[in-house]
């Protein structure tokens, strides 16, 4: 029971910056945060992302600045995403298993620069095959579950073998965290990680990122049947709970912003690290609003990241990773 006022007097503890510092209930740092990087060929390229102003894609020989800079900043890890050439992709997405190809360079090259760097790699599909789904497609259309996740472990194990610590499922395809695990188990990957995108929403806010990656211009219809209906929550739950009994280690819910009350739900229910992607969409959002005069960038950027904080993620994957390092620094 609160005494009344004047006794109490909520502003008392807001008075000076001490003692909001002493009384923050959520706190934000560099080690909460994973930098996702676009990768594509070339040497010496830093290719900027029309729809992500800010963002550019680079070239294999230009990470290990990115993988120094990380470190230098407290960032714990990386996520890396592959700009896949058009002659590269086929109906099959053979590219994602060969073990040379572009994120397999990209795993290597952060390694040798900063061993002690966290990599994170997305397995599915979508940048490696011809019609830009995470899976394998029928004739008629369908997404081909059970031999797309056959599919999905051979990535896997291709990137594991190339050194990634953390394997990020994002296909959302059924029981393939379980195929997944049991995969890098019998190879003697028993320490890489799995964090599942296990609440993937089919949202209007990956548009920037289908650019980045270059699969926007050849997704063939939509991805509905496999990813979630943004008018459900519980189905959320059910998703979570299966990607935890087959072996994940962490979770994720993608977009962020629109899914705060998803990331509540997941915190509360369950006893793993979960994290969320502040998507693409929403990060051109901000930078749009920033352009146009209404948004003071710096102070938006930390409270949106607070704000996943505070809905219960361990950590958040930002394009504002290096930003907000600084910021927090």
């Amino acid at each position: 029971m609160t005494a009344s006022y004047p006794a109490t007097r909520l502003r008392r503890t807001r008075v000076a910056p001490w003692s909001r510092s002493l009384h923050a209930e959520t706190t934000l740092s560099p080690a909460d945060l994973i930098w996702p990087i676009f990768v594509t060929e070339g040497r010496g390229v830093t290719d900027p992302i029309r729809t992500m102003p800010g963002v550019d894609r680079l070239s294999v020989d230009r990470l290990a600045a990115a993988a120094n800079e990380a470190v230098a900043l407290g960032i714990p890890c990386i996520a890396l995403f592959p700009n896949t050439q058009g002659h590269l992709r086929t109906e099959d997405g053979k590219e994602a298993l060969n073990p040379d190809n572009l994120v397999c360079q990209a795993i290597k090259a952060l390694k040798d620069a900063q061993p002690g760097l966290g990599v994170l790699v997305d397995v599915a599909l979508d940048p490696y095959t011809s019609h830009g789904h995470d899976g394998l497609m029928h004739d008629d259309g369908r997404i081909l579950n059970d031999v797309t996740v056959e599919v999905l472990v051979g990535q896997s194990l291709n990137q594991a073998r190339a050194g990634a610590d953390i394997i990020a499922p994002s296909d959302m395809m059924d029981g393939r965290v379980a195929a997944i695990r049991a995969g890098l188990e019998g190879e003697g990957f028993c320490d890489v990680q799995i964090m599942a995108y296990a609440a993937k929403y089919a949202s209007a806010f990956y548009g920037p990122f289908r650019d980045a990656v270059g699969s926007g211009g050849y997704l063939k219809g939509d991805k509905k049947t496999y990813q979630m209906d943004p008018a459900n929550s519980r189905e959320a739950l059910r998703e979570v709970a299966f990607d935890i009994a087959e072996g994940a280690d962490s979770v994720m819910v993608k977009p962020g912003m629109p899914y705060l009350d998803i990331i509540r739900m997941v915190r509360d229910r369950f006893d793993v690290p979960v994290f969320a992607y502040q998507v693409s969409g929403e990060y051109a959002l901000i930078e749009a609003a920033v352009a146009a005069g209404v948004l003071e960038k710096d102070r938006a950027v930390l409270e949106t990241l607070l704000g996943f904080k505070r809905a219960g993620c361990s950590g958040v994957l930002t394009y504002y990773a290096p930003l907000a390092a600084k910021l927090l620094g």
